[in-house]
């Protein structure tokens, strides 16, 4: 998943980027509201994190101008623990959750994960499809049934991105803009290696090609 990480502290934003980018998330980083709105606008990513104390534009301006124009991004903002009406604020912007500083990045994660499965419908504690589950946390697969098997990191963050999207027909290069963080190589045809070895392990049959399209996770065998 894409994320989008709007923080101006300069130990903390960059931390947040390694920390998320090392569970398997593509991570941007905006110091300040007038880019992280401009960011927003794209259509490339799943979630955003939000702070509502920036420099040039507020966080909270930020978030109500995404939601004028129906940018309907879901959105987690961070507080000040002791302002309790920065958080009202927050929720009647549009913001869909929120959390105080200071806090654990396992708890950001977790809120995180509360969103984006809420935003795929995916309301169950686990990933889980077309006779897949997916364990967030040790990044592996159970096919079936079947005793996990192990991924790699590339391989887990395109599996993932699929599982969220069942039935959809993805480009190659939404497929690039969804698992790959800004610093990375990026080049698309590398897709369809990692297609060919998702394949190997949970079977042909789930990911179909559309030739001269993309792809399609089949969530119904």
């Amino acid at each position: 998943m894409r994320i989008l990480l709007v923080e101006d502290d300069r130990t903390l934003g960059p931390d947040l980027k390694k920390e998320l980018a090392a569970l398997g998330y593509a991570v941007d980083l905006a110091d300040n509201g007038v880019d992280a709105e401009a960011l927003g606008y794209e259509d490339i990513y799943d979630l955003a994190v939000l702070d509502l104390g920036l420099p040039q534009r507020p966080g909270i301006e930020v978030l109500k101008n995404w939601r004028k124009r129906s940018n309907n991004i879901p959105t987690l903002i961070l507080t000040a623990r002791s302002s309790w009406q920065e958080k009202i604020d927050g929720f009647d912007a549009g913001a869909d959750d929120y959390l105080a500083k200071p806090f654990h990045t396992e708890e950001l994660v977790a809120r995180m994960t509360a969103l984006l499965r809420r935003a795929k419908q995916q309301p169950t504690k686990q990933l889980e499809t077309s006779g897949l589950v997916l364990n967030e946390k040790t990044q592996a697969v159970s096919v079936e049934g079947s005793n996990e098997l192990e991924l790699t990191g590339m391989e887990y963050k395109l599996l993932r991105y699929l599982m969220h999207n069942p039935g959809r027909l993805l480009s190659k290069l939404q497929i690039v803009e969804h698992i790959y963080d800004d610093g990375a190589e990026n080049d698309s045809n590398v897709v369809e290696a990692y297609i060919k070895m998702l394949r190997k392990k949970i079977g042909k049959e789930r990911i179909q090609t559309k030739r001269g399209q993309g792809y399609i996770f089949v969530n119904q065998l």
